[in-house]
Formats: structure tokens, sequence, C-alpha cells
């Protein structure tokens, strides 16, 4: 069983509409490859079948994977999560401690992160650095450029 995942409502919803797309017009686009390569003669020296038959095996692993994220997929209950302190869904406001300039992030699971929209994975490690944190407290993050600090200065959904 894979990891549970935990997601907001429009999350969810982009990626079930993915794996939609993949099953419909995806499965569709790699038949016509495939239909279309072998129409071309003897598929033992078929180099574009071989890749057209590639192509389908990598799709239906990836629909595979989709799916199994899907499984383990939970939607978060905004109104369940303690404001209080940073957690998935936070909106938090950080100031570096070194240089003084102040960022905005919202914590998001790995598959909505979007760095320029402001929304950093949980697993990222300044995401993790700041998992429980609450507003005044200083967190410690080891970054590939050494250590930084940075203080919570607002905690908001």
């Amino acid at each position: 069983m894979g990891k549970i995942s935990y997601y907001t409502e429009e999350g969810l919803n982009r990626l079930k509409a993915e794996l939609t797309d993949l099953k419909t017009k995806g499965r569709a686009e790699i038949a016509r490859q495939i239909a279309e390569a072998r129409d071309k003669g003897d598929l033992s020296e078929n180099a574009e079948y071989d890749a057209a038959k590639d192509a389908q095996g990598l799709h239906e692993l990836k629909i595979s994977k989709l799916e199994e994220v899907l499984a383990n997929a939970r939607v978060l209950d905004e109104s369940t999560i303690d404001a209080s302190q940073v957690s998935v869904l936070s909106k938090v406001k950080i100031k570096n401690k070194k240089n003084g300039a102040e960022v905005s992030y919202t914590l998001v699971s790995e598959e909505e992160a979007d760095l320029k929209a402001g929304r950093i994975s949980v697993g990222s490690p300044i995401g993790k650095g700041l998992l429980g944190k609450r507003v005044g407290d200083v967190a410690e993050i080891k970054v590939p450029a050494g250590v930084m600090e940075f203080e919570v200065v607002e905690i908001a959904r």
C-alpha cells in the first residue's frame, strides 16, 4: 500500500481530470500510433511499431501510478486544522533572519507544489522545517547552501 497523501479539493479534482484524460485521449492516441505503425508492414523490423509499443507501456505505467496516488489520496478538511501552528494548507509568512527578507508560502502536498505560485511541498526542506512551528518560532533549516534561519511571522488559512 502506498503512503497517504493529503490534497485540497482543487488538487484532487485536477488529478482525477488528468487520469480521465490519460485513459481516454491518451490511450486513443497511443492506439492510433500503433495502428499506423502496424500498417507500415513487417513488425519484426519496424522501429516505429516498437517505439509505439514502448510508449504504450510507459503510458499504462503512468495511469497505474496515478490510480495508486488517487487510491491513497485524502481531502483535507480545513476546519479541523489547528491554525495556531504551521501545517498542511497553512499560508506562512517567514522572515530570513540573515537578510531580513520576508516571503509567504502555502504548504501543500508534493503533487500540488508550484514555487511560482508560492506553493511549496511539505516534503521540501523548508516545508519540513516549518511544520509544527508557531508565530515567533525560529526554524533552522538545512538547505543545499547550508543552514538558514527563518522566523515565523504570520500563519493564516
